[in-house]
């Protein structure tokens, strides 16, 4: 139906569309004036008219603003297949299943079809035999996008019959029928996730074998089960993620699979803190208590995701392998959970968070990297501990002057009586993992030079932070030599790094 408006034909809502009860039967349906679509123009369709009205699309996914997300917005514009390619903890499922935003609310299927037949283009012998026996009083069911999303991840046990489906004995026992009937077929997860996204995780994992029966289906959409002449014009949206390491360490992409694929497109790590700290806000799983417990200094953040950033740059990790974004939300939750638990021991209804805290974030470290050899050489506990002292460095120069390795003869910097007060200090000072936070605080303002510090260099620094600060500066003086740090039992022992052999002489 259709109605003029300023001399311009414009078509009247359907049914559907004014949000009428969805018609349970083909005649019903076709009084809607309802129309079919392919999966990749349906696609295409809801992201133009996102674009024109200014939405987000990709919901929750931070950093591939200017990069990924237009490369996947044009790859879905061309109705392409894609491949996501890039290393591990890269949003590459995440994008995958957010597409689902573009489907339409609800499709029409008839009723009881195993692979999700479009009532007006039925593909199988089960939905074309009865709508020829039925015909208007067809009965029609509705599919919901949630339900319109299937994935596989590739593994070496994956079987043709798997993915795309078998002959099944009991299926002709039962129904009493030869081999030679097609309706002996059982179909595997693809013809199953007919007119829905289909996503097969770690592509190159897939033996060549199963690869190579993907070809006719992503380029003519048609299957081959047991040497059945079946045409199944399947529509799907196939859409697969692949590790570039895995192209030399387990397997690889066959060459004419790469070739129907219609887009590659290439993921990325965040590229600075802020969009780090942003992706580690919004997946870290924080219990309410913690949030209310521990107080995080702003530092403290960006120490944690500039751990991640000398992981992905140190000469003992495997560039190769990546070092994934889960690595800074799982460290986020262990930072928390010690400064939680150390509130528990000593029984303060509230903490600030200490750098000695960071000691709790290695076991997130350790299992999330893969060392080089001199990595194992040196050991993951001590790659681990050596980055915390490395994004403390990194992060210094942001906050305080420069510390020069070499200086001129009497000229004074602005760490001299910080340094001078450990030199007084024949005992040294030690910073115990479990001390109260009165005591904590009380101990770091017996250094009166890091006031002086703070006050000239950071005057508008909130005072709560301050105490973290003050940490912060002792552990950048000893990791440019200038203190002596050493780690004790369940304690941090700072002293100069002279004095105590001069006093000893």
């Amino acid at each position: 139906m259709s109605e003029t408006k300023n001399n311009k034909q414009v078509t009247a809502p359907s049914p559907l569309e004014r949000g009428g009860e969805r018609p349970t039967t083909l005649k019903a349906l076709k009084k809607t004036g309802y129309q079919s679509k392919s999966i990749k123009d349906e696609l295409r369709d809801n992201l133009v008219e996102k674009i024109k009205n200014k939405d987000t699309v990709f919901v929750g996914v931070h950093g591939y603003e200017n990069t990924v997300i237009p490369e996947l917005e044009r790859a879905i514009l061309s109705r392409h297949n894609i491949n996501l390619l890039g290393l591990r903890g890269q949003a590459k499922t995440r994008l995958a299943r957010l597409m689902l935003n573009l489907l339409d609310e609800y499709i029409p299927i008839v009723e009881g079809s195993e692979v999700n037949d479009d009532p007006f283009k039925p593909i199988s012998r089960y939905a074309i035999e009865l709508i020829k026996e039925q015909g208007d009083a067809t009965p029609i069911s509705w599919l919901h996008r949630s339900e319109r999303f299937a994935e596989k991840l590739a593994t070496p046990d994956v079987t043709v019959a798997d993915i795309i489906g078998d002959v099944d004995p009991i299926k002709a026992a039962n129904l009493k029928l030869s081999y030679a009937d097609d309706r002996v077929i059982h179909y595997g997860m693809i013809p199953r996730a007919n007119r829905c996204i289909f996503v097969i995780n770690e592509l190159p994992d897939l033996q060549a074998r199963i690869q190579v029966a993907l070809f006719n289906i992503l380029q003519e959409g048609d299957i081959q089960i047991r040497g059945f002449k079946l045409r199944l014009p399947l529509d799907i949206q196939f859409l697969f993620t692949a590790n570039p390491e895995d192209y030399t360490n387990r397997g690889s992409i066959v060459t004419p699979l790469k070739d129907r694929i219609g887009s590659q497109i290439l993921t990325h790590y965040p590229e600075n803190i802020e969009t780090a700290r942003l992706i580690t806000a919004q997946e870290s799983r924080l219990v309410e208590n913690q949030k209310e417990t521990v107080i995080v200094p702003d530092l403290a953040r960006d120490l944690l995701e500039q751990i991640v950033f000398e992981a992905r740059n140190s000469e003992y990790i495997d560039a190769k392998s990546g070092v994934s974004a889960r690595l800074s939300i799982t460290a986020f939750e262990n930072l928390l959970s010690t400064a939680e638990r150390r509130a528990l021991i000593t029984g303060d209804e509230k903490t600030t968070l200490r750098l000695s805290d960071f000691l709790g974030v290695i076991p997130a470290i350790t299992g999330k990297v893969e060392l080089v050899y001199e990595g194992e050489q040196e050991g993951a506990a001590v790659v681990a501990y050596n980055l915390i002292g490395e994004a403390v460095k990194s992060l210094f120069e942001t906050y305080f002057p420069k510390i020069e390795k070499l200086k001129k003869q009497n000229e004074d910097t602005p760490y001299d009586n910080i340094v001078s007060w450990f030199f007084n200090q024949e005992e040294g000072f030690e910073l115990a993992d479990d001390l109260r936070d009165k005591t904590y605080k009380s101990i770091l303002d017996h250094i009166s030079p890091l006031d002086d510090l703070l006050g000239e260099y950071q005057p508008n620094l909130n005072k709560q932070d301050s105490y973290f600060i003050k940490e912060f500066v002792l552990w950048a003086l000893a990791e440019f030599k200038l203190l002596s740090k050493n780690r004790i039992s369940k304690s941090t022992q700072f002293k100069d790094p002279y004095g105590s052999f001069i006093n000893g002489l």
